[in-house]
Formats: C-alpha cells, structure tokens, sequence
C-alpha cells in the first residue's frame, strides 16, 4: 500500500492560515488536494494536521470534501507521521507531501514512487540538487525505514520528518530523481508574494485547463517573464522541508 500524507497545519510564522487561503474560490490546500488525487501510483491519501484547535477547520475542511484526516503532535511531526500510519494500518511505502505546494504535479508524484519501488530505495526525493521547482516536492519512504527514524531520531529531525533519513546514508538507502536542464523556480506559497503568483497561474490557467500541469506553467512564465523575476532562487545542495 502507497500512502499519501500531506502536512498541514494553520500556524505558519510566516504566512498563518496560508492552506485555507481562498485560491481562485478554494481553500488552497482543497486546489492541491484536486491535483494530488490525479496521480495513479497512491492507494490513499489523508491530511495529517496537529491537535490544536485553529487546525480545527483543517479537520472540518476535510470532512466537508471527504477526505480522511489525522491529527497528532503540533511538533514531533514525525510521531504525527507514525501515528497517522498505524491508524492506516498495513502501508508499505509513504508519499509525504506539504500544504505549500499548490501547483503539485500529480505525474511526478507518480515518477518518484515508480522510482523508488524500482530502486529498492528506503528514501527517495525529487529535490536532491534541486532540478525541479521548489514547490513539486515529494518524499517517498519506505515504512519501516521512517519506523526506524522514529526510534533514532531527535529534536530537529523529529520536526522536519524525513531529514534523519537522508542525513544518514550510511544507514538508509537513498535515491534522487532528477531533471536535466534544471528548473530553479519558486512555485511554493511561504509570503504574500508566493501566494499571488500561484493565484495569477490559477486565474489564467485552471479556468480553461482545470488539470494544467507543470509544462502549462512553464510556459505560462514564459509569457509573463515580469512575474517571474521574484520567483527565481538559487539551488540547495539537500532537501529542506520546513512545516507548512
């Protein structure tokens, strides 16, 4: 079984509520959610969030669309994480996936778990010198490998979930997939300023191409080169998943 988790919670420091912003007349995390739902490799996909009460209308949200949601630690993301698979029950693989990332692209999704159960990998990412945009972020797990940072991992890595993993090679198989030319672009909604270029793409794209994809993007920033100067941010050599 291939499990999808999005992480999601309303206390962003930097732009709080950002997942239930209004985008093009849905929350946006209901937008990504419509696109995650187009990939073929998940079995299910649930939105784990925190006990907190302003996550209460995460909770509510998603039971208003129909889709499961788990909620646990504010903090210890990754018990969350544990936690919301054992409520599953029998998951061999794990897709984790953040509410930031509304021009999610369900055919790399698909790409990275083909990849991963290809590899025989324990952790596989698609940021890994970042060749795709910030924004397309997907994380496959093997389940007992993330059991196993449960166990081991402290303080940072029990926030960022998956870093243990790939900060430990040595104990842990990982596996990149990449892109070549790279695309370093900004398509994550952290600040006001993420937020309306990811509104512009809606509002030109959705109407006319509800299922518009990463190519659609591209060239959409093509015709709009003066939206994009903000967006462009130089590469990292790991993956950094912050909460959303």
């Amino acid at each position: 079984m291939v499990l999808a988790i999005l992480q999601a919670r309303m206390s962003s420091s930097r732009l709080p509520g950002k997942v239930m912003r209004p985008l093009l007349g849905a929350p946006m995390i209901g937008r990504q959610i419509e696109r995650i739902s187009r990939a073929r490799e998940l079995s299910q996909l649930l939105v784990a969030t925190s006990v907190h009460a302003e996550d209460d209308v995460l909770e509510a949200y998603c039971d208003e669309i129909g889709i499961a949601c788990f909620r646990g630690s504010l903090n210890d993301v990754l018990g969350r994480f544990l936690a919301a698979i054992e409520a599953v029950g029998p998951v061999s693989t794990v897709v984790r996936l953040t509410a930031d990332c509304p021009l999610t692209d369900p055919e790399l999704i698909d790409a990275a778990v083909r990849s991963h159960a290809q590899t025989d990998a324990d952790y596989t990412t698609v940021s890994l010198g970042w060749t795709y945009p910030k924004g397309l972020d997907v994380e496959v797990c093997r389940t007992t490998a993330l059991q196993r940072a449960g166990a081991e991992a402290t303080g940072y890595d029990r926030e960022h979930v998956t870093s243990y993993l790939y900060a430990h090679p040595n104990k842990f198989t990982i596996n990149a997939v990449t892109r070549h030319p790279p695309l370093r672009f900004r398509w994550t909604v952290d600040t006001p300023e993420d937020f309306a270029f990811v509104s512009a793409v809606y509002a030109d794209l959705y109407p006319m191409k509800p299922a518009f994809g990463t190519l659609d993007v591209l060239q959409w920033q093509e015709r709009n080169p003066n939206r994009v100067i903000e967006n462009v941010i130089e590469p990292v050599a790991a993956p950094s998943h912050p909460q959303p």
